[in-house]
């Protein structure tokens, strides 16, 4: 892992990010945006270190993720992409790569949106430019927040090692890792993942996602039954990306880890040309 630091910003609050700086001062910075639920280390764990070979790099746990800012404001997405700029003027950061997973998405291209001066490019992955689209879509979101009490309830280590159990197979590097992974998902605020969870469902860039003008490369999960892959086509077609796919459902970080490192380190080549 890189280290890990506290960066605090005034009128903001503390953040725990890790930073890895390069040797070379005018290496490209990388900034990791992780998933709802998730946090920075059990999302890009697989590319830290081959990242860091060629840029400095930046991961964050977003508001009641991981080790992340704990509030009682209300989660927004537009909050966390003002953080991430807030952070970047604390570490003297000019201008990044943004690569949003998942929910980390959205909040890479409002940074885009609100920040046009502090983002050079976007790598998106497995992600979307709305989540409540259809009917089916809006009933899932309900009913997740009329149960997520009782998720939490239920959530006990066990239920969640074997969750991650069905989902690791034998064969993934990352099997062995199942017990930190565990640790780290304990780690997220309750109340917060259901305010965020909200924020994604709300979350519908399709009326200015093509006005964000980046070099800007989509990562495709082909296999995804999270993030439908007809929804990541068509964030690809509004932005204008050049698409990666690869064979992997929304967990192929945990899966076939060293293949969603080669499509990162591939995206970040891409848009850097």
């Amino acid at each position: 892992m890189p280290s890990g630091r506290i960066v605090s910003v005034p009128l903001r609050g503390e953040f725990f990010v890790r930073y890895a700086q390069h040797e070379n001062a005018n290496a490209p910075v990388v900034v990791l945006l992780h998933g709802w639920t998730g946090n920075a280390d059990i999302n890009f764990f697989p590319v830290y270190a081959e990242l860091a070979q060629q840029y400095s790099l930046v991961a964050i746990d977003h508001r009641g993720h991981g080790r992340g800012l704990r509030t009682n404001d209300r989660f927004t997405l537009e909050d966390c992409a003002d953080d991430a700029v807030a952070i970047m003027d604390q570490l003297g950061l000019a201008s990044v790569t943004a690569v949003g997973y998942s929910m980390g998405g959205p909040i890479a291209m409002l940074m885009s949106k609100r920040h046009p001066t502090r983002v050079h490019s976007l790598v998106l992955c497995a992600t979307a430019l709305e989540w409540s689209a259809t009917r089916n879509e809006r009933a899932r979101w309900k009913i997740g927040r009329v149960v997520s009490p009782l998720f939490r309830i239920f959530s006990t280590p066990r239920i969640i090692d074997g969750y991650i159990k069905r989902k690791i197979p034998r064969s993934s590097s990352a099997a062995p890792l199942r017990p930190w992974l565990v640790s780290e998902i304990r780690r997220n605020d309750s109340w917060t993942m259901n305010q965020a969870g909200r924020a994604l469902s709300k979350h519908d860039a399709r009326s200015w996602a093509g006005t964000l003008g980046v070099p800007t490369v989509s990562i495709v999960t082909s296999r995804d039954s999270l993030v439908a892959p007809h929804k990541q086509h068509a964030l690809a077609q509004a932005t204008k990306a050049t698409i990666i796919e690869i064979d992997g459902d929304h967990l192929v970080n945990w899966q076939k880890p060293e293949v969603f490192t080669a499509a990162v380190v591939d995206a970040i080549r891409r848009v850097r040309v």
